[in-house]
This record gives structure tokens, C-alpha cells and sequence, in this order.
């Protein structure tokens, strides 16, 4: 059919493009007997898609001859008919609607939903016999869902389906370390996978209800993996721990094993710091968050300091303030004048702080 379609196809092209805008002419006669053949030929679309002649029809139905173009026309509407009618075939059956016994068609009734919050499950029941049951008897893996369809046929009532109602993301936990045959590097990941381990009671315990609020999330983590990556990145990008980067390896390793740095620890465990970025990792970032609370109050402090800083001060008794009448202040001595004048002293009363010059 795709042969006898291409080559009826190319007869008409060829007339079309041999024909003129006459009425009488020879070569659109034969171009019309051609496109009439191929309107009688029964296609369907995987012919119209592997020839491609319904892009190539195009161009003939803005031919200037008028009987090519009206029937060129009714030809490109009748082969979209036949490819929408064959999709809506594929396409036409719903969700919504289930076949019973009889081979009627019968819409899905309303769905009534019981929830048990005591038991932790799910129950629901469709009035036309269909029934649904969640089940969440396992605290922490993935609640099951069991399904029971009923179709108003003995020999299918027994059907029953069990499927998963979350798939869990990424790959599953590790059940025991994974070693290089290395004693050093092995020693590295043990180190690492014990104090990951121990984030997980660390979030639990945690004073900050921000921190104990992501305990699913710490738990869900797996700290074996996590201990092989950071190792096998860091012996990527330092070599080994006894090489040059020796005291880089110390820090990293100490921080991550401190037990008053749980938070940097827990933020590798997370994601939060990547492993990639742990070779390049400042001693700032790798402070917990109260050392970093405490170091920027230190900064503050000093910069605060720094703004306050003047001419430095001596204590004396010599001058008597004028406001309150104690002998407790301090002065310092600028040159404002010339240099042949004394220098101007300024007083400040400790009591009061009250403040005065003289030459």
C-alpha cells in the first residue's frame, strides 16, 4: 500500500507542477485523476506517517489551478480525519469507567473516605462494591497499600494487589562500610562512619527544637556512604592523610569527630556542606553555630572598639570638675594651636561626665 500511495502521490505532483491555471489543460486532468485515486485508497496512519504525504499535500492545496486546490483540499481533510479518529480510538477509554459482567459501561460511583487516626490506617470504600485499604502498621518503611476490586464477577472478585505507596528516593542504605584494602584510608572511614553514626542521637538530644525538627531528615541519611564519599574525595584532592596535607586531614578529622561540633558534623551527614567542598574549607565554616555566634560577637566587639578609639587617657586628681565638684578625671593633651603655643588639654569627669578644655 505505501508503494502504490508514492507513486500515485508523484504522478499527481508531477502533473500538478507540469499543469498551468488553464481549466482545459492536459496535465491537470491527469493530476485530478491522480488525487482522486489516492482519495479512494483506504489509509491509515502509519501509511500518511511513514510516506509523508500529508506534509507534501500541502503545497497542492494552494495550487492556482482551482479544481487542484479543491481537491487537493478535500483529500488533506479526509487523511486528517482518518489520523484523528485513529487516535481518539487509542485514547477514548477513561479512568473513570470500568466494564462490568454485562459489558455495559459504568461510570466510578463517589468515594467515601474513613480515617482512623488510633489505628493509623486508611479505609476506602467506593459504593459500587470497590474497596481500598492503607495500611501503615510499619512505623517507618513505606505504608503498603492493598487493593480489592470487585466487578460484579465471581471469577475476578478474588483479585487482590499489593503495590508500594512511595518509592524511596536514591539508593538504599549501606549495612556495613565499604574498604579500600588500605589500612590508613580503612582507619579514615571507620573514623568517619562513627561519628556519623552519632548524629542521629545528637539531633534527638538537641536543646534547639529547629534542629530536633529535621530528625527525619538526619534520619534518612546514610552515614557509611557518606564516610566513604568524604574520604575518597579527600584522598582525591589531598592525596594521602600522612602526605603534605597532613594538618588539612587533621582539622578536617577533628572537627568532624569533636564532641562540641555536632552541627558541623550533621551538616555534611545532610548535604548542607557538600563533600567536594571539604578540601577547600575555611576554619570559619567548619565552626559550630555557638563558635560562630561567639566569634562574630568578638568581631563586633572590636570593631566597635575600633571606632571608639581615640587619643589615649591619664587619670588625675588635679582638676576639680564644675558641675558635681569631684577630683576623679581624666585628660589627654592635643596641640590645636601653633607650635609655639601650649598645648590644649581636655578633661573628662568620671563621675559625671562632664567635659571641659583649657590651654
Amino acid at each position: 500500500m505505501e508503494r502504490e500511495v508514492l507513486e500515485t502521490f508523484e504522478a499527481a505532483k508531477k502533473a500538478a507542477d507540469a499543469a498551468s491555471g488553464e481549466a482545459d489543460s492536459p496535465e491537470a486532468d491527469r493530476c485530478l485523476d491522480a488525487l482522486r485515486r489516492l482519495r479512494a485508497i483506504r489509509v491509515n496512519t502509519g501509511v500518511l506517517v511513514s510516506t509523508q504525504v500529508g506534509k507534501r499535500l500541502r503545497h497542492l492545496t494552494k495550487h492556482p489551478h482551482s479544481g487542484i486546490q479543491a481537491v487537493a483540499t478535500d483529500l488533506f481533510g479526509y487523511w486528517k480525519k482518518v489520523v484523528l479518529e485513529e487516535t481518539g480510538k487509542k485514547n477514548g477509554s477513561s479512568e473513570n469507567e470500568r466494564c462490568d459482567s454485562s459489558g455495559k459501561i459504568e461510570k466510578a460511583k463517589p468515594i467515601k473516605v474513613d480515617k482512623n487516626s488510633a489505628s493509623a490506617s486508611v479505609k476506602v470504600e467506593k459504593k459500587a462494591g470497590v474497596k481500598v485499604e492503607k495500611s501503615a502498621s510499619v512505623p517507618n518503611g513505606p505504608p503498603k497499600l492493598t487493593s480489592v476490586v470487585k466487578c460484579n464477577d465471581p471469577t475476578r472478585d478474588k483479585i487482590k494487589v499489593e503495590k508500594s505507596a512511595c518509592v524511596p528516593n536514591g539508593p538504599p542504605k549501606l549495612t556495613s562500610l565499604v574498604k579500600c584494602n588500605d589500612p590508613t584510608r580503612d582507619k579514615i572511614r571507620e573514623l568517619l562512619a562513627e561519628a556519623f553514626a552519632k548524629v542521629s542521637g545528637e539531633t534527638s538530644n538537641d536543646d534547639r527544637k529547629e534542629v530536633r525538627n529535621i530528625l527525619d531528615e538526619v534520619d534518612a541519611c546514610d552515614p557509611f556512604r557518606v564516610a566513604v564519599t568524604v574520604e575518597s574525595l579527600l584522598f582525591e584532592r589531598l592525596g594521602r592523610s600522612t602526605g603534605a596535607h597532613k594538618a588539612k586531614y587533621r582539622s578536617i578529622m577533628f572537627n568532624l569527630r569533636a564532641d562540641n561540633n555536632t552541627d558541623f558534623r550533621r551538616r555534611v551527614l545532610t548535604g548542607q556542606v557538600r563533600p567536594e567542598r571539604l578540601p577547600d574549607i575555611t576554619p570559619e565554616e567548619m565552626a559550630s553555630d555557638s563558635r560562630k555566634q561567639e566569634n562574630n560577637q568578638i568581631k563586633e566587639k572590636a570593631l566597635l572598639e575600633c571606632q571608639r578609639e581615640g587619643a589615649p587617657t591619664a587619670t588625675t586628681d588635679q582638676f576639680k570638675c564644675g558641675r558635681c565638684g569631684q577630683r576623679k578625671t581624666t585628660y589627654y593633651q592635643l596641640q590645636t594651636r601653633s607650635a609655639d603655643e601650649p598645648m590644649t588639654t581636655f578633661v573628662t569627669c568620671v563621675n559625671c561626665n562632664n567635659h571641659w578644655k583649657f590651654c
